[in-house]
Parts: structure tokens; C-alpha cells; sequence
């Protein structure tokens, strides 16, 4: 059987597992890293950068990059880099592609298939658009498996004999999810999952921005529109300031000017932790309302609870844990990397599906993350009123399942009905987000009240089959509801591959050499006069070497000025793992 990777396509941050012969294992980029910044930048030349380097032109050149296009998967939202239009399922086939080039070049070999993880709680465009994406990326997505899931997968791995409630809260740099698991007999078993797709560490980021500008005098979305250099370069900054604090009472940020530019004598704030955590403070607020609906959901009391597990790196800020030991009355586990916990697990789960011997024994169920319905209508005051969501598969109920519920026409002598089909919890349809429809024709003519059975099919992929029965005649209508995202089918699949595989994407051994020029051209705007000549002269003479491609020059000159770089800037590239998986 081909083998299978697992992929934690993050926010802000993604990593790429394997299931060895010891266990679960994260695969390194090109620069070593275990984790790659999900952000894309095309340079000047035309030529794609991902990753760190894409991060590094960030701050200089924020028109040609984008990060945290995950937050807009399945809806209609793009951007224009190098006057190429970009949807959110491209960008992120780029940064499968980048992790599946990362695959294939640890192994050796040709690497098709993945197991995908996302947010527990998106729904059904954004899964099918992540699906999308990792076929544009040339995988074919054996399974998209839910974060906290995965993590629980993880922790599962490590201790598959015990029984226990478990719940997983997932803090990651765009989204926040809840899930409640329950482990036994080499089973493990979500209960119930809830969260939010628009909280993660980026605002608790762009809050301590938007809040040292007003320091200044200024509004953060006012700057952001017309100095964008100084807000990417300020976002930087804020960034390693959130981390820092972390580990100390206070930090120094220093504002840039209108380009983006620093010196010494540039305006700073002093800000302490008690400042940012009270700055920030209704953003952890809104933690709370989806630990109830998922704690409710699987009727679980929070005494109950055996193991608190912590994932993604916004996780590690103090004010966040507090807030866990508060909510949950008990000390959070950290046995394993919050950073690196969902690749891992994805990888177990990759295991599962190439029928590992290491893992055969562990059964891992999933829970669909919202209800599943249909419209109706009903009888008010003596008259029917439509636009009413009748729900047949409920939110949280175990995956993969069947359900079926019967309706009538209202009308005498109806033919033919329409099914409209919604995800969501609201009263009415209006309230919920729209999936599909389709006819249902055939209906023998007589009195209102004719049924027809709806039976919603869903499995462990978020594909939703949808199957209308009339009653009478035993004659069946089976529709697939977004087997594909929003918007485009097959083809548009196909030249979305062509379109990407035009693109002009750096072969993985050039990553380094790219993220070196952008990391010392970034500090060549930071540095004093003396040190930024020299600078510049070793830069130069790196790319000399470059354009000579002489290996053993490239790496001499690479060296020392690496060595250059270590001793000059203030960045620790450990600390850019903190906050933003």
C-alpha cells in the first residue's frame, strides 16, 4: 500500500508526520524545522516562496504575501499577489505542496495520499474546500480528521490502555476548539466538539498592535490602510512580544515608521503582562460559551473530567492556562508538543489507514461538528409559513451515521417537492448555512399529506449524502450534498492543477538560500550604518555565489553569513513556533 502522511494544515504555522516503526514522527522542512510558516509570497521575478522565506518578505513586502487565508476556506474571499488572483483553497494547495515536496524528499520516494486535519468546528464548505485543496496539492485526502481529534489521537497513542474522559482545548493562531473525548478499550471516542473559526492567537496579536498605536495616537485601521509596511512590520514585533511575555513582566515594542523602517530612535511602548492580559481579556472571554455547548452536548459534568490537554501554541500564554485551571478545576497535561500534537496524531491516523501493526488495535470514532436539516413549513395562526429548519442529523451525534425523518406535501396533487438542505443549530433556515437542494419529482397526485422519507448519510469526511424516498411508489432520489466546495466541480479542480503547476515554485533545495536572502535583507533595514554595510557586503557576495552555482562557494559564503545574521538578529527562530500552530 502507498504510504500515507499526516498533515496539520495550521493557521499560521503547518507540519507534515509519518508513522514510523517507534511511532508517530514529524518530517523536517528544508531549514530543519518541524514547523512551516503557512504563508505565500511571490517575488518580484514571478518565482513562489513558502514558508519562512515567504514570512521574511512579509515584513518588507506585505503586498506580495499573504498568511491566514486559512479563516476564509469555502467562501468566496481572494487576493491578488503579482496580479494573480488567489482563492484560500490555492494558496493552501501551496503549502501542501511545499510539505508534500517535504515528504517525498525525506523518503525518497513519491507520496500521493493524506490524512488532513481542521478546525473541529467547520463546516461543510470549508472541509470539502480543504479536500479541494489537497487535490490541487496532487494528494488524494484519505481522511480529513478534526484538530482536537487528532490530538486526542495522539495522547491516545501514548496510553491506549486506559479509560478516561479527556477534553482538548485547541488554541491555535486562527481557531479555537473544544472536544470532549472518552478513551477505552483501545477506543477513543469524541463525545461532543464546539469552538470558533475566528479566535486564535493572531488577535490576541493584532489587539496588543491596535492598542500601542492608540498609545501613539493612532488607529489601527486607519494605519493599516495606509501604511501597511508599518503594520506588518509592527504585527512582527507584537508577535514576539505576545511570546515574550510569556516569560517575563514586561516587554519593549518599538513602533516603526510609515515604511516600516526601525532605528533607535524610533517610538516604543513599555507594555507588562497585566496590560496585555487585561487588553485581551474579551477575546479569552469567548472560550467559554463553546466549553459549555460541547460539555452540555456530551452531558458530561466538568468533575468528571480526567485528563485537561492543551494544543496549539497560543496555549502556552499563563492568562490562557489560568483561565483552563479556572474552567476545569484541574492542572492542563503537557506531554507533548502543543506545537507539533495534531501532525502527530494525523499520523497515527494515517497509520490506521495503511493498516500499521503498531496501531491496528486503536478504533477512533469522530462527531458531526453542527446539525444537519432540512426546510419545512409549518402551520401558524391557521396559514403555513416556510423558511423553518427541521433537524434530522443532530450536532454531535457519532460519525459515520444514517438518519431519516419523515415530511408530507401540503399542497393536494403536488408532483413534485424541493429539498433544501442546511447546516446549523438556528430555529430557522434563515439563521443556518445553506449546503444545497434538489428536486424530488414523481409524486403520485392525491391529498396533502403524501410522504416522503429524507435520509441524511454522513461520513467521516463531512460528505453528506442526502436520500428522498416517496413512500407510495418506493422510488429514490440520492443527491450529494458539496461532495466538492462551493463553486467549483471536477474541471475547475483540474485547471486549478495546471494553473498551479504554471507557477514558478523554488525547488526545496533552493528554500534555504531563499530565506536566507529574505531574513538578511529584512535586518539590513533594522541595522546601523556600520553593520549594514558589512552586511551588505557579505550579502552580495552570497549571491555572487548564487549566480555562479558553484556548491562549495554557496555554502562557504552561506556560512558566514548565517554566522552574521546569529549574531545580529534579535529574532529566536524557537520562539516563532510559539502561538501560531
Amino acid at each position: 500500500m502507498d504510504r500515507i502522511i499526516g498533515i496539520d494544515l495550521g493557521t499560521t504555522f503547518s507540519a507534515v508526520a509519518y508513522m514510523s516503526d517507534d511511532g508517530a514522527k514529524l518530517i523536517p522542512n528544508p531549514l530543519g524545522d518541524n514547523l512551516t510558516p503557512s504563508v505565500v509570497a511571490i517575488e518580484p521575478g514571478g518565482q513562489v516562496l513558502v514558508g519562512r522565506a515567504a514570512k521574511e518578505l512579509q515584513v518588507m513586502q506585505p503586498d506580495r504575501c499573504v498568511g491566514v487565508f486559512k479563516r476564509y476556506m469555502g467562501t468566496d474571499w481572494t487576493t491578488t499577489l503579482d496580479g494573480r488572483v488567489f482563492t484560500p483553497e490555492k494558496l493552501s494547495s501551496l503549502v501542501l505542496q511545499s510539505l508534500k515536496q517535504d515528504a517525498e524528499s525525506f523518503f525518497g520516494e513519491s507520496v500521493n495520499q493524506a490524512v488532513i486535519t481542521v478546525p473541529a468546528y467547520f463546516n461543510e464548505h470549508q472541509r470539502k474546500a480543504t479536500i479541494r485543496a489537497g487535490e490541487i496539492a496532487g494528494l488524494d485526502v484519505q481522511r480529513i480528521l478534526n484538530e482536537p481529534t487528532a490530538a486526542a489521537i495522539a495522547y491516545g497513542w501514548h496510553s491506549n490502555t486506559d479509560e478516561k474522559v479527556i477534553v482538548v482545548l485547541d488554541l491555535g493562531g486562527g481557531t479555537f476548539d473544544i472536544s470532549v473525548v472518552e478513551l477505552f478499550e483501545g477506543t477513543l471516542e469524541v463525545r461532543a466538539s464546539s469552538g470558533e473559526t475566528f479566535l486564535g492567537g493572531v488577535d490576541f496579536t493584532n489587539t496588543l498592535a491596535a492598542r500601542v498605536l492608540e498609545q501613539h495616537g493612532r488607529v489601527f485601521e486607519q494605519v493599516e490602510t495606509r501604511f501597511p509596511k508599518l503594520i506588518s512590520r509592527l504585527q512582527q514585533d507584537c508577535e514576539q512580544a505576545k511570546r515574550r511575555l510569556s516569560k517575563q513582566a514586561e516587554v519593549t515594542i518599538r513602533i516603526p515608521d510609515n515604511t516600516g523602517g526601525l532605528s533607535d530612535d524610533s517610538p516604543t511602548s513599555v507594555v507588562s503582562r497585566d496590560e496585555f492580559e487585561r487588553w485581551t481579556d474579551h477575546i479569552l472571554n469567548r472560550i467559554e460559551l463553546p466549553i459549555r455547548r460541547a460539555l452540555g452536548d456530551a452531558k458530561v459534568k466538568r468533575e468528571a473530567i480526567d485528563e485537561l490537554i492543551l494544543v496549539g501554541g497560543a496555549t502556552r500564554m499563563p492568562v490562557f492556562v489560568r483561565r483552563a485551571v479556572e474552567l476545569f478545576g484541574r492542572e492542563p497535561t503537557c506531554r507533548l508538543n502543543p506545537d507539533e500534537v495534531v501532525a502527530l496524531g494525523a499520523a497515527v491516523q494515517a497509520g490506521l489507514f495503511a493498516r500499521d501493526a503498531s496501531v491496528e488495535d486503536l478504533v477512533v470514532t469522530d462527531v458531526a461538528p453542527f446539525t444537519l436539516g432540512i426546510e419545512i413549513s409549518r402551520g401558524m395562526g391557521g396559514e403555513l409559513q416556510s423558511g423553518y429548519f427541521l433537524p434530522i442529523i443532530n450536532r454531535n451525534t457519532t460519525i459515520p451515521t444514517s438518519r431519516v425523518s419523515r415530511v408530507v406535501t401540503i399542497e393536494a396533487n403536488s408532483t413534485n417537492v424541493q429539498v433544501r438542505v442546511f447546516q446549523g443549530e438556528g430555529r430557522k433556515v434563515e439563521d443556518n448555512l445553506f449546503l444545497g437542494e434538489f428536486a424530488v419529482k414523481g409524486i403520485p397526485r392525491g391529498p396533502a399529506g403524501q410522504e416522503v422519507d429524507i435520509r441524511f448519510t454522513y461520513d467521516l469526511n463531512g460528505v453528506l449524502e442526502v436520500e428522498a424516498t416517496i413512500v407510495a411508489s418506493k422510488q429514490r432520489i440520492t443527491h450529494i450534498i458539496a461532495k466538492h466546495a462551493r463553486g467549483l466541480s471536477q474541471a475547475d479542480i483540474a485547471r486549478a492543477v495546471r494553473e498551479m503547476a504554471a507557477l514558478k515554485v523554488h525547488p526545496r533545495d533552493d528554500a534555504v538560500n531563499r530565506y536566507t536572502i529574505r531574513r538578511a535583507e529584512r535586518l539590513y533595514q533594522e541595522l546601523p550604518l556600520a553593520e549594514r554595510r558589512l552586511l551588505d557586503s557579505l550579502l552580495s557576495g552570497f549571491e555572487e555565489a548564487l549566480e555562479l552555482r558553484e556548491p562549495a562557494a554557496i555554502e562557504s559564503n552561506r556560512e558566514v553569513l548565517e554566522g552574521f545574521l546569529n549574531q545580529f538578529d534579535t529574532e529566536d527562530r524557537n520562539e516563532e513556533t510559539y502561538g501560531d500552530n
